[in-house]
């Protein structure tokens, strides 16, 4: 029954004050006047969240805040933070977004322990987010 109910696209699971998420969910990412639904990585060993520039840019997000050092898998490199809004499993977050080059990522946005912490979500690695 419970596996019937987490199939379904249009509900949200709470358990107790904490909304679940798989390891990638729908977000909607919000600009001036327009939005855009992609697909984001729900990553548990990232400290920060990420977006791509391209998509920031096409959805006139900014200004840039600062810059940030930021380690990842392929190095060290100085990125720039951005403030940005988006919705995830019917809630709406602002947080701050490093920008990098996802373009030949199947991700475009990566939702790190900044917006998981703050949010309280559960993530639910069998729970699809598509």
């Amino acid at each position: 029954m419970l596996k019937d109910i987490m199939k379904r696209k249009d509900i949200v699971v709470q358990y107790k004050s904490r909304t679940v998420i798989g390891l990638t969910e729908k977000v909607l990412v919000k600009g001036k006047g327009k939005g855009k639904e992609v697909m984001a990585r729900v990553d548990t060993g990232a400290t920060k969240s990420s977006m791509d520039m391209k998509l920031a840019a096409e959805l006139s997000l900014g200004p840039v805040l600062r810059t940030k050092l930021v380690k990842s898998a392929s190095g060290s490199s100085i990125r720039p933070v951005l403030k940005g809004k988006v919705e995830i499993a019917n809630k709406e977050i602002i947080s701050e977004f490093t920008l990098a080059d996802r373009s030949h990522m199947k991700y475009k946005v990566l939702i790190g322990q900044d917006i998981l912490v703050d949010n309280a979500f559960i993530i639910d690695p069998t729970k699809k987010g598509d």
